[in-house]
């Protein structure tokens, strides 16, 4: 079962933390898949190369199984990615990554410190981000003859279903729209009219 919507950033964002002479940068983005974090991580290490540690968190997904990650950079095992975790499931947020960059200030900080220093640094990187709902939208294909297509653009306008592309082929039209998930539910019910049609064929969630 999908939901109707999800939560995410609007667009990166900054935070910081400082303790004990420590000073933790924190960095949320957007993200769509793993090659985005890549390139994100690898900006992120030159941009800083003289931290200490760059560790982070990352869920990208908005339905099924998302994919996650969490990295501790050198640092002790489960003091850093974890809270870094921890906060993006606690603001209910999904296809994010955040990114805590560490400048060691020659004091240690102990475990319950770190884990204490990048949750803290992480939830400041969230309070001063744009966070926004985005509608999940299922994508559909559909091929009708050229003389339905003023009856199915009228269909398509009741439902707001949005044209993603549509294709001439002599007499045929192939239309491709994605509507949100409470029309997906019931999609064929909003084309019965179109009997001598195939129904909208499911082609991926966006």
């Amino acid at each position: 079962m999908f939901d109707n919507e999800y939560l995410t950033v609007q667009q990166p964002a900054q935070g910081l933390y400082k303790d004990k002479g420590s000073r933790f940068i924190g960095w949320v983005y957007p993200v769509h898949n793993e090659e985005e974090v890549k390139n994100i991580i690898a900006d992120i290490k030159k941009k800083y190369y003289d931290a200490t540690h760059h560790c982070y968190a990352y869920l990208i997904g908005h339905y099924g199984t998302p994919a996650t990650r969490v990295n501790d950079d050198g640092e002790p095992s489960g003091t850093a990615g974890k809270p870094i975790m921890g906060q993006i499931l606690s603001h209910n947020l999904k296809d994010v990554l955040i990114v805590v960059i560490r400048y060691f200030g020659g004091v240690k900080l102990g475990v319950s410190g770190l884990i204490a220093a990048y949750k803290a640094c992480s939830a400041d990187t969230l309070q001063n981000a744009d966070i926004i709902t985005v509608p999940i939208e299922h994508l559909y294909s559909i091929s009708l003859p050229y003389d339905l297509l003023n009856e199915m653009m009228s269909t398509l306008k009741r439902i707001n279903a949005k044209i993603t592309g549509t294709v001439y082929n002599n007499n045929q039209v192939d239309i491709e729209f994605s509507v949100s998930t409470d029309i997906s539910h019931n999609i064929e019910d909003h084309f019965q009219k179109f009997y001598q049609l195939s129904p909208p064929k499911y082609l991926k969630v966006l």
